[in-house]
């Protein structure tokens, strides 16, 4: 039996044994935990605790290792969708002391289709577009703005060699025709509205100037897109009255079913936007393409050799004429004379098959007798079509038939 003695040495030096126990676990854990963690933290150069290993610090549990961290893959960036092509710039020619002013009124279409014409003959020395538009005028609020007492001033300021018209989009309102307001498109409405439109065409031709009245396009709301088609026919009965051209732009902007489109093809047939998105005004290729109508006519009226050419037929003072080219001269075609069909010399001989009769054959010939007396020639001994009886002996062979080039004569 162990001695008390013994027992109580025994229990004084257990708590020592077990700290013993507890500093060499520590160690061992160090050892094995400080290589990995300098590779992690090699800029921090700290010592290790129990509380270390027992209690790990937030980062050490939550931030992974840089190798880790590595491999995360990183999301993709998504491609940029690809820019439209820049439209090339049209080239900004200078224009001459002298160019010739086209003065363009109306409201707001008149202002974009001003600004497509610009475009048109912005490499045109002799041709200045000048805008005189009111966005918001038209022919019902004569009380607003007066177009036939107007265009008067406009006309003696800017002296023009050519008046373009595109009004009416702000017309669908009723009108007051003497102390009653008539509704839009109402007998009464109509005729005073015809009258209006005859007094600007009027005006514009008691200055002595030509013009042209362009036609509203297809809007989107339908009863928009009918009521611009009843305008239509007045502005061109309006025009025709006052000795002016109308340009009627409708199918520009409608499809094969003559129904309102926001995209159609542009001047060279490629598809473009053409409305903007409340389905009023135009865009950009809208206006050149509302341009593209009415530059031929005006053209015309300008006299220009062809539209976006450099100088007109009857060019003013000083504007940049080109010299006409020198008469070439005139280019020799050596003909061949027609072939008559009564010449004999064509053959080679004097007259016209035909013309004399062919000499007479020898009748004592075979196929004459054949041809004129039936009588068929006697056929040779022994040949297929010789049916005499008793058949007919044939006549000797020759020497010479039997001869060959290779026989040996002695």
């Amino acid at each position: 039996m162990v001695s008390a003695a013994r027992i109580a040495i025994l229990v004084r030096r257990t708590p020592m044994l077990c700290l013993a126990i507890v500093l060499l676990a520590i160690a061992a854990a160090g050892a094995f935990h400080a290589p990995a963690m300098a590779q992690e933290q090699p800029q921090q150069n700290r010592g290790w605790s129990l509380r270390d290993l027992l209690f790990p610090r937030r980062s050490e549990r939550i931030e992974p290792p840089l190798d880790v961290q590595k491999a995360t893959p990183k999301a993709k960036k998504k491609p940029r969708a690809p820019r439209p092509p820049a439209e090339p710039e049209t080239p900004i020619v200078e224009k001459a002391p002298d160019a010739r002013t086209v003065l363009v009124v109306g409201d707001f279409m008149a202002a974009g289709l001003a600004e497509g014409l610009d475009t048109a003959f912005a490499d045109n020395p002799g041709v200045r577009i000048v805008a005189r538009s009111n966005g918001s005028s038209g022919f019902v609020r004569d009380d607003f703005y007066n177009w036939p007492e107007q265009i008067k001033s406009l006309i003696e300021t800017e002296k023009p060699a050519a008046v373009v018209v595109m009004l009416g989009s702000n017309d669908r309102q009723q009108m007051k025709v003497g102390d009653v307001r008539e509704q839009p498109r109402s007998e009464s409405w109509t005729k005073e509205y015809e009258r209006r439109t005859d007094a600007l065409g009027k005006a514009i031709a008691a200055a002595k100037v030509p013009f042209l009245w362009v036609g509203m396009p297809a809007f989107r709301v339908p009863k928009m897109t009918s009521d611009m088609l009843a305008f239509n026919d007045i502005y061109h009965q309006a025009a025709e009255n006052s000795g002016g051209e109308f340009v009627d732009v409708w199918d520009g902007f409608v499809d094969e079913n003559g129904a309102f489109v926001t995209t159609g093809p542009d001047m060279n047939g490629q598809p473009v936007r053409l409305r903007a998105d409340d389905g009023i005004n135009v865009s950009k290729a809208g206006k050149r393409k509302l341009a593209f109508y009415t530059e031929k006519p005006l053209a015309k009226i300008l006299g220009l050799a062809a539209p976006g050419s450099v100088a007109p037929a009857t060019a003013p003072a000083g504007a940049p004429v080109e010299a006409p080219a020198s008469a070439a001269a005139p280019i020799v075609i050596d003909r061949t004379a027609p072939m008559l069909l009564s010449d004999p010399a064509l053959d080679g001989g004097t007259e016209l098959l035909g013309a004399a009769p062919p000499a007479k054959a020898d009748p004592a010939l075979p196929g004459e007798r054949l041809v004129i007396e039936g009588r068929a020639p006697e056929a040779s001994p022994g040949r297929a079509d010789d049916f005499a009886w008793p058949p007919k002996a044939e006549p000797p062979a020759t020497a010479a038939a039997t001869d060959t080039t290779t026989a040996i004569t002695p």
